[in-house]
């Protein structure tokens, strides 16, 4: 089992990042990168409602031994692997950066510019800025007239030499750290409660409770936070798109002195803002949970799933998006993939937060008695379950707006150097 879901994770990861980071770099240096970016994260959010829709009507068990609604999980996992290899090999044929050498000649540009590249053995051998042709003694193009294709192989290696140099920028940027951690404390708790929603709607209907009418369900829970994940992700990419200042260079912002001049325009509002207001939501789910809000009263969970939801989608959508503004479009797949570790390290986190507060709460008998008691099945009903875990992950949102705001505004921050974002 657990080779089989490594399995699963590695080739779910690597078609997600491919899909994401080959609209990045197609459409990430266009007036429309945030949509660009958006869709595809968009689409890989909305896909959990669907399939789980489609398992509870088309994979049912039809055995008379089998209860009554339950998923079929040989039929599911059978449709899911043919579905994944055709979408596999669609990918492998058509996903394709168009005019990715002259991509990668304009980064060159910009980086010599900077002066990053300066005194590299890479290109000031026998060159000037716009002449990578000469060929000089000690020039590592110098091996190419033993290659097939020189041409071929100097673009390969002029590719690599750039990437290595953003990837350096990158992880030496001390603000990148602080807007990653950032990204840890507000997505873990997201993670953490959707992956435990379940458990949670269950500690609202304790076993004396007489209500009328079916209890709400962890299935249309899920559905709510997917429509509202998905519809946020779409809207911040596009009012991204229509209100956040653009830079000038569509590659990685190295100014450090001088504020960058934005296209003239009457109104704007930084992505930053949009991050850190959506991350507000995210909080105000998690505090209204912790509350007591919806206790005993399960039809007002959708205001926690979609505050939750909509937060949540938009975190993940607005962090790429700043990633390709600040950092470039080239080495997007590295930068995004080092930031998008971070919600794994939270979810595990959070989960066992949770689980901590969840298994305290049944050892000091925090169910209802008279059916039979919860002590047996170690089930646990009531506030104190969750509350405390989810003041700790609202309080955990409110520290990661705290480092995302030191990164735009604090010393040597992105406002300082005249970055835009």
């Amino acid at each position: 089992m657990v080779l089989a879901f490594v399995a699963i994770g590695v080739g779910t990861c690597s078609m997600y990042m491919g899909a994401v980071a080959t609209c990045a770099k197609n459409f990430g240096r266009g007036k429309h990168r945030g949509l660009a970016v958006a869709l595809p994260i968009a689409a890989f959010g909305l896909s959990g409602m669907w399939i789980s829709q489609l398992a509870s009507h088309l994979f049912l068990n039809r055995d008379s031994s089998a209860e009554d609604g339950e998923v079929s999980v040989v039929k599911l996992f059978v449709f899911l692997a043919v579905l994944h290899v055709t979408v596999g090999i669609i990918g492998a044929f058509g996903l394709r950066i168009v005019d990715e050498n002259d991509m990668i000649e304009e980064a060159v540009e910009e980086l010599e510019r900077s002066g990053i590249l300066d005194g590299s053995a890479m290109f000031t051998p026998g060159r000037t800025e716009h002449n990578y042709g000469a060929m000089e003694r000690g020039d590592p193009f110098d091996e190419l007239e033993d290659v097939k294709d020189p041409a071929e192989e100097e673009a390969r290696l002029k590719k690599q030499w750039v990437l290595n140099a953003e990837t350096r920028r990158f992880l030496t940027d001390h603000t990148m750290w602080c807007f990653a951690l950032g990204f840890f404390f507000m997505i873990g708790p997201g993670e953490a409660f959707l992956n435990n929603m379940g458990t949670v709607i269950k500690t609202l209907y304790p076993p004396t409770l007489h209500y009328e009418g079916k209890p709400t369900s962890a299935a249309t829970h899920v559905s709510i936070v997917a429509i509202t994940s998905t519809a946020v992700r779409l809207l911040t990419g596009t009012l991204t798109d229509l209100l956040a200042p653009s830079p000038k260079a569509q590659h990685v912002q190295i100014t450090t002195t001088a504020r960058r001049l934005l296209p003239a325009r009457g109104f704007s509002i930084s992505r930053v803002s949009f991050l850190l207001f959506f991350a507000a939501l995210l909080s105000l789910g998690l505090a209204g949970l912790a509350s007591g809000l919806v206790q005993g009263h399960g039809d007002r969970f959708w205001i926690v799933s979609g505050l939750v939801g909509g937060g949540y989608g938009a975190v993940f959508s607005l962090t790429p998006i700043i990633i390709t503004v600040i950092w470039g479009v080239e080495n997007f797949a590295t930068n995004w993939g080092i930031v998008a570790m971070f919600p794994a390290l939270g979810a595990t986190l959070w989960g066992l937060v949770y689980s901590a507060v969840y298994q305290a709460a049944a050892k000091r008998g925090a169910w209802s008695p008279g059916e039979g008691g919860g002590g047996e099945d170690n089930l646990c009903y009531g506030e104190e379950c969750y509350a405390p875990a989810f003041w700790a992950m609202a309080a955990s949102v409110w520290v990661a707006c705290g480092l995302v705001l030191w990164a735009w505004k604090g010393k040597g921050g992105w406002s300082q150097r005249g970055i835009v974002v």
